[in-house]
Order: C-alpha cells, then structure tokens, then sequence
C-alpha cells in the first residue's frame, strides 16, 4: 500500500490472487498471468497483435486497471505516472492504463518479495 493509487482493496486484492510469490521465477511473469499482455495470433507471415489476454484472475485484473487509472488521474507526480503519461501521449490512453496496470502488478510482486518500500521520486536502475 506504500504506493500511490494502491489502496487496502488492491492490496488484498493482489495478495490473496497471488498467494505465493515464489511461485513467479521473475517479477515479470505476474503481468501475462493476470491477462495483461497483448494476444498474438501468428500463422505464416501473419502475424496480428490483438487486445489484452485476459486470463487469470478478473477481479485482479480489474483492480490493477483501477489503480493505474487513479494513479493517471489523481495523486502527485512519480517517476511511474510520468511514464505513464508519455505512453499515453504516444499510444493513447486505453493502452498507456494497461501497460501502467501490468507495471503496478510487476512492481508489487517485486517489493513483496524483497521487502522493499515503493520510492516515488527515484526511477529503478536496469542493471
């Protein structure tokens, strides 16, 4: 809940789907469990990136794009809502909220297994 638009309701949302975060080799694969991740179909040359998978769990996948919305629209400004904000300049909003929601998911995974606090003012480091 240290991070901004993760309230209480996201919070057990998330950690009651999830339940073990061991389960996830890296931080990354929480976003396709959930569903949210672009579905491809791909047959000969074609290849067509379609909407969202939406597979796993609805009612995390519906908190996760509230969040994100309420982390576009409200609160103060961090490194994650300025992200957020360029990618809607570039590919819409619609777009911009689900890549935010599949962050937040990534990111909570990732400060539940270590413990960490959300920084709101520093952007991770890629190593």
């Amino acid at each position: 809940m240290t991070m901004p638009g993760v309230g209480a309701v996201v919070a057990l949302t998330y950690r009651s789907a999830v339940d073990d975060p061991a389960r996830f080799t890296s931080s990354k694969r929480v976003g396709p469990w959930v569903g949210l991740t672009p579905s491809r179909n791909q047959s000969g040359e074609r290849d067509v990136s379609g909407g969202i998978t939406k597979a796993g769990d609805v009612n995390l996948r519906q908190a996760l794009c509230q969040a994100a919305t309420v982390m576009m629209n409200r609160g103060r400004s961090t490194w994650l809502r300025t992200w957020g904000a360029q990618l809607a300049k570039r590919r819409g909003r619609k777009r911009a909220m689900v890549a935010l929601a599949r962050r937040i998911a990534v990111i909570l995974h990732r400060i539940w297994v270590d413990g960490t606090v959300f920084q709101p003012d520093a952007a991770p480091t890629t190593a």
